[in-house]
């Protein structure tokens, strides 16, 4: 029996895992929505697997963004890789095209500004969650007739912005009353709350975005997490040229609060 133990023991080995850099891309993260002053764009790397998740922004880069049939306004930056327009507001139907030149490359991407649907009522009601009675939150609106509208919702609970978010399409309820609960799980890496309890703050943003970056914000929450059946996470599908990664979105946006009860 000793024999044995002692082979048992010595069958034992630390492995250890030598996770290679890969190549850094930059990283576009850039928005313009129908709110004066929401022009903004991040520029920053991507970083090797066991890099800290601080932003480190790129300084020096032209950002430019063009308003089809009127002037191209250049975006100032206001803090390192952060640039941003302290006037520009998209309009409903106009097309939108970004430009980043940094360290001599160039990157672009495009985005049309779909129209506002209007939001019409966020609340709270209690559900069973894996057997757990919970505070949901719900949002309700009406979709227009005809497929090929998106919607991206973003919560704050006691004014803390909520990393998870919720993306649909209108391919099961093309002009139909929805109503669509946002189902919260807290990151446990954060300074999120628990769960949404009684007499909270809630604001829910809706944004009204195209198919792009509706497919970019799915993937991200699939194929980036290894969702869907993927053995090892994936980048997700963008919208820029060029071989950068990230979006441009160009969206309406509107929010509306409440209180849990």
């Amino acid at each position: 029996m000793a024999m044995s133990l002692m082979c048992l023991c010595a069958c034992e080995k630390v492995i250890e895992l030598n996770l290679k850099g890969a190549e850094k891309k930059y990283v576009i993260e850039a928005q313009v929505t129908g709110e004066a002053g929401e022009a903004q764009v991040l520029i920053s790397k991507t970083k090797d697997f066991d890099d800290n998740n601080d932003f480190a922004g790129i300084s020096g880069a032209v950002v430019t963004i063009e308003e089809e049939g009127a002037a191209t306004v250049t975006l100032s930056e206001s803090a390192p890789g952060v640039y941003q327009h302290a006037t520009m507001q998209a309009a409903s139907g106009k097309l939108y095209k970004l430009t980043v030149v940094v360290d001599g490359q160039q990157f672009t991407a495009s985005c049309r500004m779909p129209e506002r649907i209007e939001l019409d009522s966020v609340y709270n009601t209690s559900e069973f969650v894996f057997s757990s009675l919970q505070n949901v939150v719900n949002a309700d609106f009406q979709d227009p007739p005809g497929r090929g509208n998106y919607y991206r919702f973003v919560q704050y609970i006691n004014n803390v912005r909520i990393k998870q978010f919720t993306v649909q399409s209108d391919d099961y309820t093309d002009g139909r009353y929805v109503n669509n609960k946002l189902f919260y799980f807290a990151d446990e890496n954060s300074n999120e709350p628990e769960e949404i309890k009684l007499g909270d703050s809630v604001i829910v943003e809706m944004q009204n975005i195209d198919q792009a970056i509706y497919k970019y914000w799915y993937s991200l929450s699939r194929s980036a997490l290894g969702g869907s059946g993927q053995a090892t996470p994936a980048n997700p599908v963008t919208n820029i040229s060029g071989g950068a990664l990230g979006y441009f979105s160009v969206h309406p946006v509107q929010s509306k609060a409440f209180k849990v009860k």
